[in-house]
């Protein structure tokens, strides 16, 4: 955890520092090695069961947004409540998704935030990457006013069994300039890929200008499906 609260105010680990967690305000403890990232831990487990914990590739993510965005509160309407990696002011929750995730929790997510884009850590498993390369030589290009990869839906890639049925916005993360977007599922048998450059996704968030994505990628294709 990047942020914990001290005298109602968002601060950073530093070496001897105290905080409180801004989800169940149980006690932090200020981590400040010399190998990873500074940050803050719990004594006890946090309540919040969906946060894990943080590696240098959700550091590195979460610091090209503002730090106000960074590990915001949301609630739902019935007082639910659970840490968004970052959210932006035009309402997107963005998820930094690094270990396995239950298809049950992944759902749970969905249904909680209305405006949720996953970031899916690629490079987890090295089989992903192979498997992804693979599928990818197999796949068709299809034009709907824009160049989209059109490939069968493919048992034999776990990546693609793990988020290829999402309701949300999925981009794979391979640790390259370009990320691959994962269309919401349009088709029962089909998956639709696009790549993304990552320094454009990264503009259009901090823009406020990611909604015309759905305009420009994801109408166009919902219409002639």
């Amino acid at each position: 955890m990047k942020f914990a609260l001290f005298n109602g105010e968002r601060i950073e680990a530093t070496k001897g520092a105290k905080g409180k967690c801004p989800c169940c305000g149980s006690e932090l403890i200020a981590k400040c090695g010399e190998v990873y990232a500074h940050h803050w831990s719990h004594k006890k487990k946090c309540v919040d069961h969906w946060w894990e914990n943080e590696t240098e590739w959700h550091r590195n993510w979460k610091n090209q947004f503002p730090k106000e965005w960074q590990e915001v509160i949301h609630r739902d309407e019935s007082g639910e409540k659970h840490i968004a990696d970052v959210k932006t002011s035009e309402g997107w929750a963005i998820e930094f998704q690094h270990s396995y995730l239950n298809p049950e929790e992944r759902r749970s997510r969905n249904n909680f935030y209305k405006k949720l884009i996953w970031v899916v850590d690629g490079t987890r498993r090295k089989t992903d990457i192979e498997q992804f390369e693979k599928i990818f030589d197999e796949g068709e290009i299809t034009q709907y006013g824009r160049l989209v990869l059109h490939i069968h839906f493919p048992e034999e890639c776990r990546l693609f069994k793990e988020w290829g049925n999402s309701s949300s916005l999925i981009f794979l993360d391979f640790n390259v300039e370009r990320l691959w977007f994962i269309y919401p599922r349009i088709s029962g048998n089909r998956i639709f890929l696009n790549p993304f450059p990552r320094s454009s996704f990264i503009e259009l968030l901090n823009n406020n200008k990611f909604d015309e994505i759905l305009d420009t990628m994801i109408n166009p294709i919902q219409k002639v499906m």
